[in-house]
């Protein structure tokens, strides 16, 4: 029988990896939490678009509870997959958005799958290294996310587990990021504007970080647990941007 496993937040980098892997498995049956607008197709991304007969899909907004609720029943999933958030990538993101959709946001998520006797067995997680020093709203609002999450694994025993990823990148990478810009740049013979670039960052590729997020699924692992998805070693920002010019120069 099929495993169904519930993924938010497949319209992002990693979901959009995630499902292309997941569409190639033949014991996984995909099923999208996505925004309500998306039940017109027409509404859709491009990339979901053109593969709709491929997934299942279920609507809500996980600001809403008993949207949320409903969404979770009619998936029938066994596992789900939580990406989505907001601000990720958004400096300016402000507190009441961060709050209202990473923390509310996952807290319905994981209410609706336990609360109910719903049928599901593990609720991943996606968590941040930022948690750690919180210097951003989009990192404070995942670090209290998390902080819900860790009570219902202690005083429920919900089976909720966090998967922190580090510093992924790969293909259809938001443009603006690092990797993507500073590539567009070496491309086109052009300048990269960088500061000091001396932040260690711990960067893995987005298809292991999918591979990781599959493993953890599986794993024997206590409520509260996180596993970190990264490579285990850490390069200067400034150090893959010359790599990244070095490369292209030699092609």
């Amino acid at each position: 029988m099929k495993q169904r496993v519930l993924v938010t937040g497949a319209t992002g980098f990693i979901g959009r990896a995630l499902l292309t892997h997941l569409l190639a498995q033949t014991d996984i049956t995909p099923v999208l939490l996505l925004r309500e607008p998306y039940s017109d197709p027409r509404l859709l991304p491009p990339f979901l678009a053109a593969i709709r007969t491929q997934y299942e899909a279920v609507y809500a907004d996980l600001r809403n509870f008993q949207l949320t609720v409903r969404a979770v029943r009619e998936a029938e999933q066994q596992a789900v997959i939580h990406l989505a958030a907001a601000g990720a990538t958004d400096p300016f993101l402000s507190v009441q958005t961060a709050v209202s959709h990473n923390l509310t946001g996952t807290v319905n998520l994981a209410r609706a799958c336990f609360e109910k006797n719903f049928t599901v067995r593990r609720l991943l997680v996606a968590r941040t290294p930022g948690e750690q020093s919180a210097m951003n709203s989009y990192a404070a609002s995942k670090a209290a996310a998390w902080q819900f999450c860790q009570m219902y694994g202690r005083t429920q025993n919900w089976p909720i587990h966090g998967a922190m990823i580090f510093q992924a990148y790969g293909p259809h990478q938001p443009e603006h990021t690092l990797i993507p810009a500073a590539s567009k740049a070496a491309l086109a013979g052009q300048d990269f504007p960088l500061t000091q670039g001396s932040q260690i960052k711990d960067w893995i590729y987005v298809t292991d970080v999918v591979a990781g997020l599959l493993a953890a699924l599986d794993a024997e692992l206590s409520p509260g647990t996180t596993v970190e998805l990264g490579s285990g070693q850490g390069a200067a920002v400034a150090a893959v941007v010359t790599q990244i010019y070095e490369l292209v120069q030699q092609h």
